[in-house]
C-alpha cells in the first residue's frame, strides 16, 4: 500500500499552523496554546486511529477564533492530501457516541463536496481554563475542516447537559467516522463518476 500521509503548512498575519497526518496511525500531539482545544484534537487523533501532529501559534491575545478556524483549514487540507485519489476507501460512515449524559450522532461522506450540517445546542457555559474556551468556535472548526477537506459532515446532538461532554462526544464521533470512512476495502474509487 502506498503511504497515506498528508501535511499542510499555513501562515497568515493571524496564525502559523503546521499539520501532519498519517491515516495508518502513529504518534498524536496537538499544541495550539488552547488546552481544551488541544484535548479535543488529541481525541480526534486517538479515536480516529490517526497519526496526528498539530502545531499552531496564533493571536490568542485577541481571541481563539483565528487559531481554531485555521487549524480546521490546515487539518482538512492535510486529510485531503493523505487521501489522494481515494481509491479503495469505504467513503461513508456514521457513528453515535455517548459521553455520560451526552449523545452525539455523526455521519461523514468523503464525497469531494464540502457541506456541514451542525445541529448542536450547548447549555451556554464556556469551558473553564486558561484561556476559557467558547463552545461556539467548534462549529467554525468543523465548517473550516469540512470545506478544506471537501467532505460532507453532519453533526447532531441527540441529548446532553454538559458542554464539555457534548463537544467531546462530537469529536469522538467524528474521529470514529473518519476512521471507518478512510478504511481501504476495495481498489476502485467508490463513485459512479469514477472520481471523488
Amino acid at each position: 500500500m502506498t503511504s497515506r500521509t498528508g501535511m499542510c503548512e499555513r501562515t497568515t498575519k493571524e496564525t502559523t499552523v503546521r499539520v501532519n497526518i498519517d491515516l495508518e496511525g502513529g504518534f498524536v500531539s496537538a499544541s495550539t496554546g488552547i488546552p481544551f482545544f488541544d484535548h479535543m484534537l488529541d481525541q480526534l487523533g486517538r479515536h480516529g486511529g490517526l497519526g496526528l501532529d498539530i502545531e499552531c501559534r496564533g493571536d490568542l491575545e485577541i481571541d481563539a477564533h483565528h487559531t481554531v478556524e485555521d487549524v480546521g483549514i490546515a487539518l482538512g487540507v492535510a486529510l485531503g492530501d493523505a487521501l489522494g485519489d481515494k481509491a479503495g476507501i469505504r467513503r461513508f460512515a456514521s457513528n453515535r457516541v455517548p459521553l455520560d449524559e451526552a449523545l452525539v450522532d455523526v455521519s461523514v461522506d468523503l464525497s469531494g463536496r464540502p457541506y456541514l450540517h451542525y445541529e448542536v445546542d450547548f447549555p451556554g457555559q464556556k469551558i473553564l481554563g486558561d484561556p476559557p474556551f467558547d463552545p461556539q468556535l467548534i462549529e467554525e472548526f468543523w465548517r473550516a475542516f469540512s470545506a478544506s477537506a471537501a467532505l460532507t459532515l453532519h453533526i447532531e446532538t441527540i441529548r446532553g447537559a454538559n458542554t464539555h461532554h457534548i463537544i467531546e462526544a462530537g469529536f469522538k464521533a467524528v474521529a470514529r467516522s473518519i476512521r471507518d470512512a478512510v478504511a481501504v476495502e476495495g481498489e476502485g474509487v467508490p463513485s459512479t463518476k469514477g472520481r471523488l
